[in-house]
């Protein structure tokens, strides 16, 4: 089954009476378990798509299924997690109940905060002996591995990442693309993943989808696969990666 799959999809804002287009004619597939990383100029509709998937904002025109269903349907059944730029905690709780919250709010999801299991998920984000500490004391890292793991606590199959390290230095970074891949190989979950960085996205997807803008569309979907092992694995200074990351620059200079 795929993950995602759009035919014609259109996407943008209505405002005063008028719709305003930021991505038109959107054809796309993406199978169960696949890194789908996700480039484009400022204004392209990088964000944007991402809402539309999870049913933050509905579309302007075409067909878009999500896990074979509506994007409301699997909104609904908790199946997709995302993950913002910005950690958006609630800077009064501590860690531990900054993760449970999803459950907090979703009723029949409360089994899913027990104890043990917000314990794992903080052991599982490197976090271990800061459940009790507040936002305001941890690191910018630290605190989007708290994005994460409340992203994780519905145990989603579809994970959505919009630009979630781009305020972090070059070292903080690379280590959450390599602990992101560790969770992602475990969990078969799908993500589709918005980046300002052609490292990153070459380094993490297994596909690199390229947006233009004015008009939005896709103007070239990558597969990164055979630079790659088998379990998406690679370095991030092997020749022929360095090489692709070259080419999605020109490719990016020509679509801004």
């Amino acid at each position: 089954m795929l993950a995602v799959e759009t035919k014609g999809l259109t996407i943008g804002y209505r405002a005063a009476g008028r719709d305003i287009t930021v991505l038109s004619d959107v054809d796309l597939s993406v199978p169960e378990g696949e890194f789908l990383t996700i480039l484009g100029p400022s204004g392209c509709g990088k964000s944007t798509l991402l809402r539309v998937v999870a049913d933050l904002l509905p579309p302007l025109g075409g067909e878009i299924s999500v896990l074979g269903a509506s994007p409301a349907d699997v909104r609904k059944r908790r199946q997709t997690g995302f993950v913002f730029q910005e950690s958006t905690l609630l800077p009064w709780r501590n860690v531990a109940e900054n993760i449970a919250l999803p459950a907090k709010v979703g009723g029949k999801l409360k089994t899913l905060a027990s104890p043990d299991r917000i314990e794992a998920l903080i052991d599982l984000m490197g976090l271990t002996g800061l459940a009790q500490r507040l936002p305001s004391h941890l690191s910018g890292g630290q605190r989007q591995r708290v994005a994460i793991a409340r992203a994780l606590l519905t145990e989603p199959k579809l994970l959505l990442m919009d630009e979630p390290f781009g305020a972090l230095d070059e070292i903080t970074r690379d280590r959450l693309n390599d602990e992101l891949l560790d969770i992602w190989r475990r969990t078969g979950m799908t993500v589709l993943f918005v980046t300002h960085s052609i490292q990153e996205a070459v380094y993490l997807g297994q596909r690199v989808m390229m947006l233009a803008a004015n008009p939005g569309r896709i103007v070239a979907v990558t597969d990164t696969r055979p630079l790659k092992s088998p379990d998406n694995r690679c370095n991030r200074d092997a020749p022929d990666l360095i090489t692709e990351m070259a080419r999605q620059r020109a490719m990016l200079e020509q679509a801004s």
